[in-house]
């Protein structure tokens, strides 16, 4: 039996130039410029050969602290190309907290934009491991390199070592929502693999092109659309993040086939004045993940005849992971459907054994998509991935026909009165009342029944609604355990770096305030 590693890593953008030189491989917004794959290889390949000089090798670490750029996708494949190892750093971070992960990682390098040059000077004396500190797009402070010198080089690689699909090639750092971030390290493998998947069982082609305004930090940012539209030949349209305007204006002039969003970014773009007068028609797939959709988001893409579905990603599972047939989007709302094609999975009981149909249990992944484990944290690692099984920690369900439901994070659910809640569920119930634009449950503590809901909503604009019409709109549509306590009506939700509501901020506010 051949093992992982003695399959051939292919160098992605080398080889999709000289497939297709000159077909145009990445649009960067903003500027307007235009890259093919023979250019955008050409300039990789300095970058790649300026890293080198720099004494990085196979197996270090670089690290990143940039928003998203044409420089940083030229680093993610000048890492691949080399057997460096990305060392995504989340902007969304304190300094303190990524003072930890820089540190753990020992990188050689650490790359920066303008944006971020304050916090990197803070992150300074405490970083020994990191040999150059390299600016993106400005003149470097006096003691640092600037990424720009990597136009001296020479647009062939200079070395190219052996590497084998177990080799790391990248390090993305959980949302940290339920403690402190951990690293999964991603192999060429595991994004190999992947962009199989989502190709075979997405059917991306050539033809088609999909914005990429994720994080490049985020697992979503590289893996749902980029790197499987370089494996085909597409083209992605950078930017350096979701703006309103921008993404009209990119599906009204045909520009994108595809579209990835959080549910929050799908609430902005159903609020705002041009999603009336919009024309979808060249979409032929938006897809939802991050956090449950809730179902009202989604009919309104279907009105509007948009194959709109739910995806279900994890940083540990690369990316994607299920695909729902487009009949069956209004026939089964709310599912995402079934495995992709070289994945498997299954729903467990506490004690292990198989759940039966329409019986709640968490989901476990195995494929080799499936990180190699956390940066550093073997316990962490053993305890994730067992006999071969990634444990995920959210709650699932198969119906009679075998479509899979996520039900939410298994530390979301709580437990009223004995009765099992799912926030996801209230939220998508609330989210059908017209005057309600956001909305998001947590657990507080209750003397009587343990743990009740708190709900925390935002009004569409214009609108009014008091507590009591919001709870009689859900007492007809919910059993009364999954009721919410009580409503607070604000004006803004915390939200995490890729946009998915920051549940864990909404509870710390509320233990503070309950102290105060």
């Amino acid at each position: 039996m051949l093992s992982q590693k003695s399959h051939y890593v292919t160098d992605w953008l080398d080889k999709r130039a000289k497939l297709t030189p000159n077909r145009i491989a990445l649009q960067v917004m903003g500027t307007g410029e235009d890259l093919s794959y023979r250019d955008w290889n050409a300039r990789t390949n300095r970058t790649a050969n300026f890293v080198l000089d720099l004494g990085v090798e196979k197996g270090d670490r670089v690290s990143v602290y940039a928003s998203n750029c044409a420089e940083y996708l030229d680093i993610f494949f000048a890492c691949g190309k080399i057997g460096a190892i990305l060392h995504n750093l989340n902007w969304r971070l304190t300094v303190h907290e990524l003072q930890s992960i820089v540190v753990d990682a020992e990188p050689k390098l650490l790359i920066y934009s303008p944006e971020w040059r304050e916090q990197v000077n803070r992150l300074r004396p405490s970083v020994k491991s990191v040999e150059h500190f390299i600016a993106i797009g400005e003149k470097a402070q006096r003691q640092d390199l600037s990424f720009s010198e990597r136009r001296s080089q020479p647009g062939t690689l200079q070395l190219r070592p052996d590497l084998a699909m177990d080799d790391p090639w990248g390090i993305y750092y959980t949302g940290g929502t339920t403690g402190l971030p951990k690293g999964a390290i991603l192999t060429h493998g595991n994004m190999t693999w992947n962009s199989i998947n989502t190709i075979v069982s997405w059917g991306i082609t050539e033809d088609d092109a999909a914005a990429l305004q994720l994080p490049l930090f985020h697992i979503g940012g590289p893996n749902i659309f980029m790197l499987p539209l370089v494996h085909v030949g597409g083209k992605t349209l950078l930017c350096r993040e979701f703006n309103l305007d921008q993404t009209f204006d990119l599906i009204e002039s045909n520009s994108i086939t595809h579209f990835v969003g959080v549910p929050t970014m799908f609430v902005m773009m159903q609020r705002h004045e041009r999603w009336q007068k919009t024309d979808f028609s060249r979409l032929k797939l938006v897809i939802s993940g991050g956090a449950p959709c809730p179902l009202p988001i989604m009919q309104k893409f279907w009105d509007k005849g948009v194959d709109f579905k739910m995806g279900y990603g994890l940083t540990e599972a690369a990316g994607n992971n299920f695909w729902l047939p487009p009949a069956d989007a209004r026939k089964k709302p709310g599912s995402v459907g079934f495995p992709i094609f070289h994945i498997d999975m299954k729903i467990v009981r506490d004690d292990g054994t198989h759940c039966q149909p329409n019986e709640e249990g968490e989901l476990l992944i195995r494929g080799p998509h499936i990180t190699a484990g956390y940066w550093n944290r073997p316990e962490e690692t053993a305890n994730t991935i067992r006999d071969g099984w990634l444990h995920t920690g959210d709650m699932a369900r198969q119906d009679e026909e075998g479509y899979f439901y996520i039900m939410g994070r298994s530390k979301e659910m709580f437990i009223s009165g004995g009765e099992n809640v799912y926030p996801a569920e209230v939220e998508s119930v609330m989210h059908a009342h017209p005057a309600v634009g956001e909305a998001a449950l947590i657990a507080v503590p209750h003397e009587k029944w343990g743990e009740v809901g708190r709900a925390f909503v935002v009004l569409e604009k214009g609108k009014t609604l008091t507590e009591k019409a919001l709870l009689a709109f859900m007492t007809e549509r919910l059993a009364k355990y999954k009721i919410p306590q009580s409503i607070f009506f604000v004006d803004a939700l915390p939200k995490t770096a890729i946009g998915k509501i920051d549940k864990k901020l909404l509870a710390s506010e509320f233990l503070t305030n309950r102290k105060n």
